[in-house]
């Protein structure tokens, strides 16, 4: 494929997928557009046809819509994965892992464990606006990271500052090294703490990954007030 060609959009945009829609079935809701998008016979024509010679005869219709060959056993598959994925998500819930999930995610494990979020579903504008960058930058989860990378950073340029006065108060009883610049260790180490616990680091700290809050954050982190 082309640089131009691998674009989501331009596939949808001219044919070559198409989304799957829920439809109903046998008096029940069946939930097909959980499985997203599929390629279509313009896609196997256009870009498989570059490898095979006949393409449609490798991928039949009844291949790219499996529905066509057995509607009933594609409605039980399509069921089979709604429950999965009702399990999976439920799990996230029962045992708390679920504060720990991003704005967008924890609105797709509602979805899928309960049938929505706050009253909207997967496809509405919404949600599909929450998986914006700018929209997680903007999130309190995202602040709640920088400010614990803060913390974090704060915590550990203390213990530097700590292990040279430990190491300064020892070396007094024993010869001095000259092959260890002290002054320049304890300056660097203290301009350092002072760069982290300065409130314009969650500046510095805006756009990285931050540091996850609910995995091995130590109690006594001090604050960045501190």
């Amino acid at each position: 494929m082309r640089v131009a060609e691998r674009d989501p959009r331009f596939f949808i945009a001219n044919g070559y997928l198409e989304k799957i829609e829920d439809f109903t079935f046998e008096g029940r809701r069946v939930l097909a557009g959980r499985l997203g998008y599929r390629i279509t016979v313009a896609f196997v024509d256009r870009f498989l046809g570059r490898i095979f010679e006949t393409p449609d005869s490798v991928f039949p219709l009844e291949m790219l819509r499996p529905e066509l060959q057995d509607l009933p056993m594609f409605a039980a598959g399509v069921d089979a994965i709604v429950e999965s994925q009702r399990r999976v998500a439920a799990s996230y819930f029962e045992d708390g892992s679920v504060e720990a999930a991003c704005p967008p995610l924890r609105a797709l494990l509602e979805i899928m464990a309960r049938g929505s979020y706050r009253g909207m579903g997967a496809d509405h504008p919404e949600i599909r606006g929450m998986f914006a960058r700018e929209s997680l930058l903007a999130s309190d989860w995202y602040a709640e990271r920088l400010r614990t990378k803060q913390q974090r950073d704060i915590a550990l340029w203390q213990r530097h500052v700590r292990a040279l006065e430990e190491f300064r108060a020892a070396e007094r009883e024993f010869p001095p090294r000259d092959d260890i610049d002290y002054e320049n260790r304890d300056a660097l180490a203290h301009a350092q703490l002072a760069r982290v616990t300065s409130p314009a680091y969650l500046d510095e700290l805006f756009g990285t990954i931050g540091a996850d809050p609910f995995h091995g954050q130590s109690t006594d982190a001090p604050s960045a007030k501190a």
